[in-house]
Formats: C-alpha cells, sequence, structure tokens
C-alpha cells in the first residue's frame, strides 16, 4: 500500500485515494509504502467518522479482494434513550459535543428527535447501561451540558397485522393496538455471582422481572453463580442498583444477548389534564402495567409543585385510565371577611372562585421539573 493508491472500504463500499502512508515508533513516521505484515497509519481523507468502522476490510480498487476478512460485525445498539438539554439554547453545543464524542467511539449512535414536553433532542443508542451512563457523564463534565435523560429502552420488534417487521426503539414510535400482530422483546442470559446468604433474595429479583431459571451453580462452599433468562427491558430500569442493594454491593453482573421472543407489552402514556407528555411514555410488560401506572403517578406528584388550578397526572394505555393522582389546587380562602350572615352568600363566593379555577385551567400549562422525569429510573425506591 503506498500514496496515491486507490482504495475500497468494503464494509461502506466509500472509494478514497491514499495521501498518506507510515509507522507509529512510537510517533508517526512516514513511509513510501507499506507491505505484507506491517502495522501502521493510513490517511486517506475519509471525511465522515460513520464511514472507517472498526474491523473493516481495505482493498485495492482496481484488483479488489475476492471477499472481506472474517470477523467483522456492525457495532449494534442494545439501550436507547433521549438526550435533552435543559436549556434548549445548548441544542448545537449537544450535537458538536455528540458529534465530537463519536471520533473516538464509534458504537454512539443518535438521531435528531422532538418532544412536546422537552422541545429538541436527541435519540442516542448505547451498548449497554454502563456505555449509557459514562457518555452522560462525559457530556456533563467534559461539555458542561445539563441533560435531562428519558428512561432507557431496548430495540422491540414489532410484527404488523400487514406483515411487516419494524424496529421500534421508543414507545411513541409503537404503532396502534389494531395494527400490531405480535411484538417480540430481547432476552438476555444473566450471569450473577454472589455470596450464598444472598441467593434467595436475588432469586425473588429475577422472578419479579419475570426471569427465567437456567442454573444454579455452587463454585465454592460461600459463593454461587445463578443463570437467568431475562427480558433486557427489565434490566434496564433498575435491576442493578437494587442487586447491589439486595447483595450489599457484592453481587456481579455479566450477561449476553440471547434472541427474541413473543411478550404481551402495551404503552403506558402519562397525561396531565388530559395532555400526554410523550417523553415519560413507556413499553411495559401487560401483567405489571397497572401496579407500574399507580407507583409512577404517585411519585410525579410529589414533584409536580402546585398550581392556581387542580392538576390531573393519569397513567393510561390506550383510552382506558389505569391510574390517577391529583395535586390540589392552591385556594385563597374567599370567604375570611365573611362575619356570620347567610350561607348562600359564602356559597357564592366560593362558587365565583370554582369558576375561576375552571377557567384557569383551560388556558395554564404545567411546567414538570426535571425530577418528575428521573421519577421512571426510581420506580421501585
Amino acid at each position: 500500500l503506498k500514496k496515491g493508491d486507490k482504495i475500497e472500504l468494503m464494509a461502506s463500499k466509500g472509494t478514497y485515494e491514499v495521501l498518506k502512508v507510515g509507522v507509529f515508533s512510537p510517533g508517526p513516521v512516514p513511509r513510501d509504502s507499506l507491505g505484507a505484515g506491517e502495522v501502521g497509519f493510513m490517511i486517506a481523507g475519509i471525511k465522515v467518522v460513520q464511514d472507517a468502522k472498526v474491523g473493516d476490510t481495505i482493498t485495492h480498487l482496481h484488483r479488489k479482494a475476492a471477499e472481506a476478512l472474517p470477523g467483522f460485525q456492525e457495532v449494534l445498539p442494545m439501550v436507547f434513550s433521549g438526550l435533552y438539554p435543559i436549556d434548549t439554547s445548548e441544542y448545537e453545543l449537544l450535537r458538536d459535543a455528540l458529534e465530537k464524542l463519536q471520533l473516538n467511539d464509534a458504537s454512539i449512535s443518535y438521531e435528531p428527535e422532538n418532544s412536546m414536553a422537552l422541545g429538541f433532542g436527541f435519540r442516542c443508542g448505547f451498548l449497554g447501561l454502563l456505555h449509557m451512563e459514562i457518555i452522560q457523564e462525559r457530556l456533563e463534565r467534559e461539555f458542561n451540558i445539563d441533560l435531562i435523560t428519558t428512561a432507557p429502552t431496548v430495540v422491540y420488534e414489532v410484527t404488523t397485522v400487514k406483515g411487516e417487521m419494524l424496529l421500534v426503539d421508543s414507545a411513541n414510535k409503537l404503532p396502534e393496538v389494531q395494527y400490531i400482530e405480535k411484538i417480540e422483546e430481547p432476552f438476555i442470559l444473566a450471569s450473577i455471582h454472589v455470596p450464598n446468604d444472598f441467593v434467595g433474595a436475588i432469586l425473588a429479583l429475577c422472578e419479579e422481572k419475570r426471569g427465567i431459571q437456567r442454573e444454579i451453580k455452587y463454585l465454592t462452599e460461600t459463593r454461587v453463580m445463578i443463570v437467568y433468562e431475562l427480558p433486557l427491558n427489565e434490566i434496564v430500569m433498575d435491576f442493578y442498583d437494587r442487586l447491589k442493594s439486595i447483595s450489599r454491593g457484592y453481587a456481579s453482573l455479566d450477561y449476553e444477548h440471547l434472541d427474541y421472543r413473543p411478550s404481551k407489552l402495551v404503552r403506558m402514556n402519562v397525561m396531565i389534564n388530559g395532555e400526554v407528555v410523550d417523553a415519560l411514555s413507556l413499553i411495559v410488560h401487560n401483567d405489571k402495567a397497572q401496579s407500574l401506572g399507580r407507583v409512577l403517578v404517585s411519585k410525579m406528584k410529589e414533584f409536580i409543585p402546585r398550581q392556581q388550578f387542580v392538576v390531573a397526572i393519569q397513567a393510561a394505555i390506550g383510552g382506558k385510565i389505569i391510574a390517577r393522582e391529583t395535586v390540589k389546587a392552591l385556594r385563597k380562602d374567599v370567604t375570611a371577611k365573611c362575619y356570620g350572615g347567610d350561607i348562600s352568600r359564602k356559597r357564592k363566593l366560593l362558587e365565583k372562585q370554582k369558576a375561576g379555577k375552571k377557567r384557569m385551567k383551560q388556558i395554564g400549562s404545567v411546567e414538570l421539573p426535571q425530577q418528575a422525569f428521573l421519577a421512571i429510573l426510581k420506580l421501585n425506591d
């Protein structure tokens, strides 16, 4: 391989001209050419980071290899989350920050997303939960961007009644129930290493998360390996935190992707005064929807400040309300000046106040604090 050669990247099908070749020893040292068995670098004016995929095969444009070297696989994100700047004016800064992070971490994927509640942001894909936390931390520390993060979700395979297969990574992209034939969710094989004192509590947690027990192996007299098949959707919320809490920090978790399996999944919407807050929508298992809905609306009631009018917080599946909490209105004592007199006078003042509150509710809007969005991540606290 030498300067001036025309090359092709076999995975991305891009063609480029080699501008420079060399080796590291330890700094970059230019060479006239690179031969068989040599390890070095190449500059070819590749302007888009996504075109240079890790593990790709480079071949001469006019003397192509018959097939690419084995082992290359596209990096597929497993966990998705929405990242939104708290200050909407920082949207451009967030986009630039994600582009810079992608230069040294090609496994991040992102696309613009718009939310009625949070404004403009990005739907980001990560390899796992740890990867997601690292990227969030880097964005906040290195680029000084304050973020609101939506609840992490996984990729579902949705088969429509027409036979089409859709990949859905957000509750808002899920089609209406009447158009869905089946929904399949990803399952993982989880290996949990834990002291034998905590085995009972770990088994109870895995069963609560819809797990299927595969194996319990005693590695030593005091150490146990528990192997479970678990839905990835149950892992991404709070499983790891609860695992560490139950085991006092002694448990360790390792997992690998297994397959997709059909499940009874539904979209649960959260409504504030009848308006759906799209950033709080979740895809949940039908059997758990009601209990999760109750917990979520009660959590949100703690964080939404009282307004001059009544605020109704509801969880709904389709048109059916499954849970409700009410934030009472701030009220002025309009009868304070009434000393005695007929009860009808007091009633008239209260009715007038009630009509004013109703009118205010029609034109008023509720501003949700950041803690309300974080409530989803702490449903079991």
